[in-house]
């Protein structure tokens, strides 16, 4: 029997606690929570439940670390020492995975144990296993797909119900979509890292977050909204990929996109995200992204592969660059500086809103710099 220490209680961390306990399959009856590491005395409700990791990282019994506390630190600090003391990991967070991807992961190698992610991506979606399980016959050339279903419920309401942004934030709020703080989802950061993250599944690379164009939708309108419908266009957050070379294309934008493409019909909080390969086309993967019991299950996926000893191949992840000059499409920008633009104006739509002329994604990247409130967003062909 897996003998599991979850470190982390709260949403996803009680799932996962609920999941294993219930034990409603015989799959899941053969893992065990020994070990729950909490932040603070008011939170101990059960006798397993600790505030010291040393109780997990010295019980011999625990062979595998459950990660689902959140954070930068000390969450990375935890993973790196159970990877480092022979333990196998599962975590559910991007953040934290994104920015240290190629320590953890060479950890992992170094000690001859694994890393899983299969949660930190598209929550209850088999994304990342789905990607594994391709790459066994067929290279992935690219993937994109709506991974934050808070934006994605924002813009759902501010298209269907004709509201403001504010006020669909607000709307997410209260429902638990969006947190108190939500500049990680409006922003675009929260797609960033699993777009990394999902560049690592599909290509073998290690980027750095940073260097992954993020574009979000803090400064969408009703006007930007308004004008993609009279054109028969839904604008959705997209995170892409692909493979280029011995670089990557990677960016996170919000796209116009035709009323009959795939994403266009995805509504509410529900993420889905889609892959191409060459012998099986186009897949695509669509779900719950986010919430205790979905996100739950996929972790707990993860801890059942550990066990069945059904893991991803062995890969060996590469540091590559982030190259998007060749990614060339038209922006649709409103700007209260307009001049900024001058160089690349198609059309002018209004006094500060303009499209452009086809243009590399690298290109429009260096002169958003000049005006940070703009908003900027794709039209797909």
């Amino acid at each position: 029997m897996m003998k599991i220490g979850l470190l982390g209680h709260g949403v996803v961390g009680s799932g996962v606690r609920r999941i294993i306990d219930e034990g409603r399959t015989e799959e899941v009856s053969g893992l065990s929570v020994k070990r729950i590491l909490v932040k603070d005395q008011k939170e101990v409700s059960d006798e397993r439940m600790t505030l010291s990791y040393a109780d997990i990282l010295e019980d011999e019994e625990i062979d595998t670390v459950c990660e689902c506390m959140g954070g930068l630190e000390p969450a990375h600090t935890f993973v790196l020492d159970a990877l480092n003391h022979g333990r196998n990991a599962v975590t559910s967070n991007k953040k934290m995975l994104a920015t240290y991807l190629d320590e953890l992961m060479s950890a992992a190698e170094e000690n001859h144990v694994l890393l899983m992610y299969e949660a930190s991506v598209g929550g209850g979606i088999p994304w990342i296993s789905s990607l594994n399980e391709i790459r066994r016959v067929d290279e992935i050339e690219s993937f994109r797909g709506i991974l934050n279903g808070t934006t994605n419920y924002i813009l759902s309401g501010m298209n269907e119900k004709d509201a403001d942004f504010d006020e669909m934030l607000a709307e997410a709020q209260k429902l638990g979509y969006a947190e108190r703080n939500p500049a990680d989802d409006i922003d675009g950061m929260d797609v960033r890292y699993k777009t990394v993250l999902s560049c690592a599944a599909a290509f073998d690379a290690v980027l750095k977050p940073q260097d992954v164009p993020a574009y979000g939708v803090r400064y969408i309108s009703k006007e930007d909204m308004a004008y993609a419908k009279e054109h028969g266009r839904v604008i959705k957050l997209i995170g892409e990929g692909a493979a280029s070379g011995h670089a990557v294309h990677a960016f996170v934008m919000p796209q116009m996109l035709a009323q009959n493409d795939y994403f266009s019909m995805i509504s509410s909080n529900i993420n889905a995200v889609e892959c191409t390969s060459s012998t099986l086309g186009t897949a695509g993967f669509t779900g719950q992204g986010a919430g205790s019991l979905p996100t739950a299950h996929a972790v707990v996926q993860d801890l059942l592969n550990l066990e069945d000893h059904r893991t991803m191949a062995r890969r060996y992840l590469t540091a590559r660059d982030v190259d998007n000059h060749d990614v060339c499409r038209v922006f649709y920008i409103r700007t209260a500086k307009p001049e900024v633009f001058t160089g690349i104006v198609d059309q002018k739509i209004n006094e500060h809103v303009l499209l452009t002329k086809k243009v590399s994604l690298e290109e429009i990247d260096a002169i958003l710099k000049q005006d940070e409130t703009a908003f900027v967003c794709g039209v797909n062909e």
